[in-house]
């Protein structure tokens, strides 16, 4: 018996992109062989579209939330179980095909984890009793959600293709628009939007005439950050503000940000940034620096976990989680690990470095090669050994401290832009005295050579020269470094 009814019953299909067509494709056969199928998807991946489409190709009854609510009407509220059955009963009896949409919701109400329903787990009773009815009856059943999984064949859609964006943005653009898109680089952007996200974007930007794809990927970046990471109460810094670093800066740029942010190279050459980084050095360094400046750089393709996003919270596993999840949601992206030798240290008893280890293996799969792990770390040999030892870092990145002509170049940027008596200074003296102190040092330095030069202005004191009060900063610097490291029983080092 054909399951397909008189032509003059149909409706016209409705329009599908290639993967819901592909989709559909899969389910007619399914219906040929099978009386059952499964939908599953998330949130605006089609699934209704679908089923939409089927019941004007086949003229079969369409079942959704509102149905069995209207079903609903005037029944006792805790047999709620009895209208899902008369509904479907109903359709099954009146039409060789059934869909039934948003099932699963209607589900989660009756036998929730956290629902009180006094019947719970009746309506896998009402689902069994009615695969029998239709199998008696010959009936064909597609449902989204697993109601009859045991026995059905499933389908589903978890992530667009290039083809279906292309599809989207004729379909709302308008095919000339569209045209002068690359849809290849804005799935590569953002891979995981939704039809929802997409139609949203398309609706937005069409009143733009000259809309191009950097145009509509900015869009995109102003509205998905999911940043952890209040950009406004970040330091605007840059990689190449790290003075002294040009190796680190070069294999940042090479093997991070470039795969990272240059999708036409990174598809040509099929470059995937780094899986793990680690940045190593003396504090003050500029590790934490390197962070501030991929955040503004990345915007919401960053995400940070530190000791306070952890700190007091027994729940961090569940943090650690979303911030992975969301890291793959919005590919390309960072995660930035500050002070994970800390970090590991305090909460190695809960199994941390563990965890993270399993969430660094799951960023082998396709669908996370653009994430990019980097942490930081004081020493090395506080880190766990099987991080260390794993081969999950795949580059080692030392930030030593700055040499003579990177003292100077720090001292340059820091002066530049203050009085003149700070900005006519010859650095090199000043950078051959300080060897040993690091970048935080030498801003120190200069935010105290200047507090003292208000001092003195503030009490009416002859001013001394700009390189005096630099001097004379960095020998109170030293003074109180040595008083505290002989506080603490240890040795002054090069300071």
């Amino acid at each position: 018996m054909s399951k397909i009814p008189h032509p003059d019953r149909r409706r016209d299909p409705v329009e599908l992109c290639p993967t819901q067509e592909t989709l559909v494709h899969g389910i007619r056969h399914a219906l040929t062989v099978g009386r059952f199928v499964h939908l599953w998807s998330g949130p605006g991946m089609g699934t209704t579209t679908v089923l939409r489409h089927l019941e004007a190709e086949t003229g079969g009854a369409l079942l959704n939330a509102a149905s069995f609510l209207e079903a609903a009407k005037g029944e006792d509220p805790l047999a709620l179980e009895e209208a899902v059955r008369k509904s479907i009963g109903k359709a099954l009896r009146d039409h060789e095909t059934v869909l039934i949409d948003d099932l699963p919701a209607i589900v989660q109400v009756m036998i929730g984890c956290d629902s009180p329903w006094p019947r719970r787990g009746w309506i896998r009773n009402v689902f069994e009793m009615l695969a029998h009815y239709a199998e008696a009856r010959d009936r064909r059943v597609v449902v989204t959600g697993d109601a009859f999984e045991s026995r059905s064949f499933p389908f589903g859609i978890d992530q667009w293709k290039v083809e279906d964006y292309s599809a989207f943005l004729a379909a709302w653009l308008g095919k000339a628009k569209a045209g002068r898109l690359d849809a290849g680089r804005i799935h590569r952007f953002a891979p995981h939007l939704n039809a929802y996200q997409i139609r949203n974007a398309c609706l937005w930007t069409a009143g733009n005439e000259d809309l191009d794809t950097e145009g509509f990927i900015e869009y995109l970046r102003s509205q998905r950050l999911t940043s952890n990471v209040d950009l406004g109460e970040v330091q605007t810094v840059t990689l190449q503000s790290l003075r002294g670093a040009d190796e680190v800066v070069s294999a940042l740029e090479n093997l991070v940000a470039l795969p990272l942010e240059n999708d036409d190279l990174a598809t040509r050459f099929r470059l995937r940034p780094k899986r793990g980084v680690l940045l190593h050095g003396p504090p003050g360094t500029g590790k934490t620096t390197v962070g501030r400046a991929l955040a503004h750089r990345l915007k919401g393709k960053f995400l940070l976990i530190d000791g306070t996003f952890i700190a007091g919270s027994g729940m961090f596993y569940h943090q650690v989680d979303q911030v992975f999840r969301l890291a793959r949601e919005n590919s390309p992206s960072v995660i930035f690990i500050d002070d994970a030798d800390a970090i590991f240290e305090k909460h190695d008893e809960r199994g941390l470095y563990r965890y993270l280890l399993t969430k660094l293996d799951g960023l082998e799969s396709e669908s996370s090669s653009r994430v990019c792990v980097m942490m930081t770390a004081m020493n090395v040999r506080d880190l766990p050994p099987a991080l260390i030892r794993s081969g999950r870092i795949e580059l080692w990145l030392e930030m030593k401290l700055p040499d003579q002509a990177a003292r100077a170049a720090i001292l340059g940027d820091h002066l530049s832009g203050l009085p003149a008596p700070f900005r006519r200074v010859s650095v090199n003296g000043i950078a051959a005295d300080t060897a040993g102190l690091v970048g935080a040092d030498l801003k120190r330095i200069v935010s105290d050579a200047c507090a003292l030069r208000a001092a003195d202005q503030v009490r009416g004191s002859a001013a001394k020269t700009g390189l005096q009060y630099l001097r004379d900063a960095h020998a109170a610097l030293r003074a109180q470094r040595e008083a505290a490291s002989a506080a603490i029983g240890i040795g002054s080092g090069c300071l």
